[in-house]
């Protein structure tokens, strides 16, 4: 995922309105969060995933409303899982695994479909 994540860096580029991706791009953020609170509850002890939202955030230089939107739906995954698990189970784990398949294939899908 990290290299997916470094390819939207590159390849797509700032918008003053919200791109055409928007929607693909908040639900990542969205899986972003999730995935940093799931891995910290299961004994992760890294900012790895905050930093991989705040290497989007830097990448798509947002504008202030759509910055927060976007700082939302990362909030918002973590919130969910924080207020769902307070400890790591079969069930959690399973989560990380889907969550961690579904945010390769959302990086994917914006970098292929709206790369340079």
């Amino acid at each position: 995922m990290t290299a997916f994540l470094t390819a939207i860096a590159t390849a797509v580029p700032a918008y003053a309105v919200d791109p055409l991706y928007e929607a693909k791009l908040l639900r990542l953020a969205e899986v972003l969060g999730s995935i940093h609170s799931l891995r910290n509850l299961c004994g992760e002890r890294s900012d790895q995933w905050r930093d991989r939202m705040d290497s989007l955030l830097l990448a798509e230089n947002p504008d202030p409303a759509r910055r927060a939107k976007l700082i939302a739906s990362f909030n918002r995954g973590y919130r969910t899982f924080n207020e769902t698990y307070s400890t790591c189970t079969s069930q959690a784990i399973a989560a990380i695994d889907r969550y961690q398949i579904e945010g390769t294939r959302l990086s994917s899908e914006i970098v292929s479909g709206y790369g340079n």
